[in-house]
């Protein structure tokens, strides 16, 4: 089986492979709790998939391709945190996005994540 860290590095790299919001939301566990800190954090795989297909999807304002650059990344047993540049490609612009990420990893899937970062600088950056 796969340690907690290379579940979480396989998860960031399929960001930049373009996979479908079903697909990277097979990464977690059935009751699992994605968090963008500071909005309401979503539970459950089918509604991280809604979720994540909510903000990607291609045409305007939709985020075409996200990648995340891994910076740093540390596990403590099932908790792996990541330091990480996250670059969001839109119709008519590219930009990124330091984030602050923490992943609990349980059987090989996600039970949690939690997203740490400027929502201000978020929105400034999205227009």
């Amino acid at each position: 089986m796969e340690s907690p860290i290379e579940v979480v590095r396989r998860f960031c790299a399929a960001w930049g492979d373009g996979m479908a919001a079903d697909d990277l939301a097979a990464f977690f566990t059935d009751d699992a709790v994605y968090h963008n800190i500071p909005f309401a954090p979503v539970t459950g795989r089918k509604a991280i998939a809604d979720n994540f297909a909510t903000f990607i999807r291609p045409g305007p304002p939709g985020i075409e391709n996200i990648e995340f650059h891994v910076i740093n990344i540390a596990a403590d047993g099932p908790v792996v945190m990541t330091e990480r540049v996250d670059v969001f490609r839109l119709p008519d612009k590219t930009f990124e996005l330091p984030v602050m990420g923490t992943f609990e990893v349980s059987d090989g899937r996600i039970s949690a994540w939690r997203d740490y970062f400027d929502t201000n600088q978020f929105t400034s950056r999205m227009g």
